[in-house]
């Protein structure tokens, strides 16, 4: 977890205060690492915080979906990995460190983390904004009706945002 309002929320799913409540949550490696053999993984993938090559042909980029949140200047962030081309994972590396890398054009990505609350998310056609030096991609969803381009655009509640940490704290599917 990242960003969080130290105000903390009153859970309706346990009837507990949390102390703190999360602005973020992100998720560590690809899905498709994750069906990797344990015993294989250090032979046939390499994982950074960023970037990852399953068996040298399948490239991804972590990133993050920015939300607005009604009445916070601070955004809600899902951290997030998307399979990029094999051109676009090689030309990212290459501008890694080159503030010249704002100026890039978008790239096409797919999805490969799971958003449950969005429906099913693996796969999702993304597209992939290079950002500042030290700032991880900007993933946008490439179909603007999708409930997360939606919520990219309008912003979130508050509301929302106790909605989400209540189902990600006691939910068994996160």
């Amino acid at each position: 977890m990242g960003a969080e309002l130290l105000t903390g929320f009153d859970c309706r799913v346990c009837g507990l205060h949390h102390d703190v409540l999360p602005l973020s949550y992100s998720v560590k490696y690809p899905l498709a690492s994750g069906a990797v053999p344990a015993d294989e993984l250090e032979s046939r993938v390499v994982l950074t915080a960023d970037l990852c090559v399953i068996d040298e042909r399948f490239h991804y980029v972590r990133g993050r979906f920015a939300i607005p949140i009604h009445g916070l200047d601070e955004p809600f962030i899902w951290g997030c990995w998307s399979r990029i081309s094999a051109a676009d994972f090689f030309r990212t590396h290459q501008l890694w460190k080159d503030p010249a890398r704002e100026s890039e054009p978008p790239y096409h990505g797919l999805l490969n983390s799971e958003l449950p609350l969005y429906g099913d998310t693996r796969d999702l056609p993304v597209q992939v904004q290079t950002m500042p030096v030290g700032r991880r991609p900007h993933f946008t969803p490439a179909d603007p009706r999708h409930p997360l381009a939606v919520e990219q655009r309008q912003g979130m509640t508050m509301e929302r945002v106790i909605q989400i940490a209540e189902q990600m704290l006691h939910s068994p599917s996160f």
